[in-house]
């Protein structure tokens, strides 16, 4: 299974790979992690200078109350033109600013029909843009995301976007990681309310990819072994469901066969008078197909 890892604010897809690289390697395992860096290069300090060596990168801009971003459209339109080409992905797992976009992808490609899809005047400048409706075509034709990691991820806040995003439960698989001592603790409870059935594991730590305690390790690998062994069981039964309509198709076939020989072997066999027995055969044995 493919997972596309987005990377938070001001850092990098190296940087992600690393944080994540300090969870018990067996939980993710089966995944084939992809860590693109953003699109853009970071606009100020970033706040892993000395920790990690840059280049460092953001994925949009925001204002401070996280209600009006630039770049976005962008943004998004670079993210739908990756996932269809380097995909298809499984999955999205995100920290901060990249949980926060992998939530919209995964809203938008579960409640926006891509022949209405129009992202609010404030995001895109000068009002919507007919290649909208292309971008919007690319979420609804990539097959459906099956899971989504979430640590210290939000909602954004502007309300033409929460309307089409959020306005039902996204029924995508997902865990969220609430840290007690975060500062987007609040935002990152809402932003699971926006997830049917979500998995909510919470540590004391910051905001940070949190280092896991035995009992979150558990947690976890039960949660990606049940959708692996749930997508393997899915994709079984679509391949075999081919084969067994062939299978139901030959005694059918060869039921008509056999049918038709003794028809002709009774003829052949016994002329006139096989004639008149085999009508009373095939009679006999329609009325007897009918039946069922």
């Amino acid at each position: 299974m493919k997972i596309l890892c987005l990377h938070g604010f001001r850092t990098s897809g190296g940087f992600l790979q690393k944080q994540i690289s300090k969870w018990d390697s067996s939980i993710l395992s089966h995944f084939d992690m992809v860590f693109p860096d953003g699109l853009f290069p970071a606009g100020g300090k970033s706040d892993i200078e000395g920790i990690f060596p840059p280049p460092y990168f953001e994925w949009f801009q925001f204002d401070k109350d996280f209600t009006e971003y630039t770049n976005l459209e962008e943004c998004i339109s670079y993210l739908c033109e990756y996932i269809t080409s380097k995909g298809p992905f499984d999955g999205l797992l995100g920290f901060s600013q990249g949980a926060t976009l992998s939530a919209l992808l995964l809203g938008y490609q579960a409640q926006v029909t891509y022949s209405s899809l129009m992202l609010p005047s404030m995001l895109l400048g000068n009002g919507p843009r007919p290649d909208l409706r292309r971008r919007g075509k690319v979420l609804k034709e990539h097959p459906p995301m099956k899971l989504f990691v979430s640590i210290s991820g939000s909602k954004f806040r502007d309300p033409s976007m929460c309307e089409i995003a959020y306005k039902e439960p996204i029924r995508v698989r997902s865990v969220h990681f609430i840290g007690a001592k975060d500062w987007l603790k609040l935002p990152s409870e809402e932003l699971a309310t926006a997830f049917d059935n979500p998995l909510i594991i919470r540590h004391p730590q910051g905001h940070t990819v949190p280092r896991l305690d035995e009992a979150a390790i558990e947690q976890l690998r039960g949660w990606t072994e049940h959708i692996v062994h749930s997508s393997s069981v899915a994709d079984n039964s679509l391949e075999n469901g081919g084969a067994k309509v062939r299978e139901q198709a030959k005694p059918e076939e060869t039921h008509e066969s056999k049918k038709a020989e003794d028809f002709v072997e009774l003829k052949i066999k016994n002329g006139a008078a096989g004639l008149v027995e085999a009508v009373k055969f095939e009679e006999t044995h329609e009325s007897s197909i009918a039946l069922g």
